[in-house]
């Protein structure tokens, strides 16, 4: 029998063998094999219809409202199903795991390429092709809090300002964070604005207003939050994992020179507040346990406290989730000149498990709710070449990184376009990818 909270547990959904007679879900690059069947929402491309729930397997998207009505899910799953349309996920998410792999397991069942029954002809009607698809926000953020568990990039920046001391004392032993801005969160393809500001260049007796001129990306993973908890009620380490929903790309869009000057004496503001970029599909935590791995300090650390800390966290906490930040210029574009890989990490190098971030969160009774957002901070490698932002890869903008063009950058230009990239590989196991997170830089309002 299924628990609440056996989400990192392995099944024959998981098993490699299986394919697809969605064809294009076999190819060994796909991002969307029938292993990892990832939840959105989306619509046809032009027209009016409500946002539906989606999944996604190779290149089609399979319309799950649409698949419900043609009985590919039990009644009980088509009316959560029925109830996300131009919503949101939000109503599947606060019913917890247990339906979440019902439907998983569902899906496989009809997506099978050994299925019985004629499936591929009945759900015909109900695929889309992911290019004629117009996706948006998996769900309704209500509130979105940045976390800071990337000691790589902590460290990294930390040296640029403090040499001799660049982690603060509290550091290794509270999960940072602070409240980010919910409505400014877009989906891949979001187009934004250069950000304006107030800097103060350091000779200047005054600050000045105008448009950033060191813009950046943070490549960060955001968790949605499923089951919410009521206010006052703490979620324990142990039952953290069943309060996740899933897992997506995240850009944290920073304009460094605003947030130097108002950073002081409060956290990050209007240097962040102007644009977040997250990938639409929602890779969900069943579909990412075969990637689990353990959680471990080294001993010259300060250990969890013991709220912080369980045997399951230990056990399979972490995530192997490769990452990866492609840049291309708008000259680029123009030359038919592909995007440029400026780094690769690993996200199992976070400093904090999501279970953590989520306990610490609920810790002092916040209520979190369904669509939460919780960003993991920038997940930077140990290597200077693996830096997750251009704060780290140019030194603090002293040193331009060339790319293949020609062309060089210490921060991005107008219409530099950012693509983060996520996927999961292990031994034996179907590699599963994340989809697009791409964002693009327009020019400042009047400019």
């Amino acid at each position: 029998m299924m628990t609440a909270t056996d989400v990192s547990s392995i099944d024959h959904t998981h098993d490699a063998s299986l394919r697809s007679w969605v064809a294009s879900a076999n190819a060994p690059d796909a991002d969307f094999p029938i292993q990892n069947l990832p939840l959105g929402m989306a619509r046809r491309a032009g027209s009016n219809e409500p946002f539906r729930p989606f999944t996604a397997v190779g290149d089609q998207g399979l319309d799950l409202v649409a698949a419900a009505g043609l009985g590919a899910v039990p009644p009980s799953l088509a009316e959560l199903l029925r109830a996300c349309q131009g919503l949101g996920l939000n109503p599947l998410m606060s019913a917890g795991p247990v339906p979440r792999r019902e439907l998983r397991h569902a899906l496989v069942a009809v997506l099978d390429e050994k299925a019985k029954g004629d499936w591929p002809s009945v759900l015909s009607a109900a695929l889309v092709p992911l290019s004629s698809l117009e996706l948006t926000l998996p769900c309704r953020i209500g509130d979105y809090t940045d976390f800071y568990a990337g000691i790589h990039h902590a460290t990294t920046v930390g040296k640029l300002f403090r040499p001799d001391n660049p982690l603060l004392p509290n550091y290794k032993w509270v999960p940072i964070g602070y409240h980010g801005r919910a409505s400014s969160i877009g989906v891949s393809g979001q187009q934004f604005r250069r950000p304006q500001g107030q800097t103060r260049a350091p000779d200047a007796e005054a600050p000045a207003f105008g448009p950033c001129k060191r813009l950046d990306y943070e490549l960060e993973v955001g968790a949605l939050v499923g089951m919410g908890n009521a206010q006052g009620e703490p979620v324990g380490i142990a039952q953290a994992e069943s309060h996740l929903f899933g897992l997506v790309l995240l850009n944290d869009w920073s304009a460094r020179d605003v947030q130097a000057w108002e950073y002081q004496p409060l956290g990050p503001f209007l240097a962040k507040s102007f644009a977040t970029t997250i990938s639409p599909w929602v890779v969900t935590m069943e579909a990412l346990a075969p990637f689990r791995c353990a959680f471990s300090r080294s001993a010259e650390d300060p250990q969890p406290l013991p709220y912080l800390d369980g045997e399951g966290n230990r056990a399979r906490g972490a995530i192997s989730l490769q990452l990866e930040v492609h840049l291309e210029t708008a000259a680029m574009r123009a030359a038919g000149v592909p995007p440029h890989r400026l780094m690769r990490s690993d996200f199992a190098d976070a400093y904090w498990t999501f279970a953590q971030m989520l306990t610490h969160h609920a810790s002092n009774g916040c209520n979190l709710q369904p669509g939460d957002l919780l960003g993991s901070g920038t997940q930077s490698g140990p290597q200077p070449e693996q830096g997750g932002s251009l704060l780290e890869l140019t030194h603090g903008g002293k040193q331009a990184l060339t790319l293949p063009s020609g062309e060089q950058r210490t921060f991005l230009q107008d219409g530099d376009s950012v693509a983060l990239v996520g996927f999961c590989e292990a031994p034996g196991r179907r590699r599963i990818g994340f989809g697009p997170c791409v964002g693009t830089v327009l020019p400042a309002t009047g400019h």
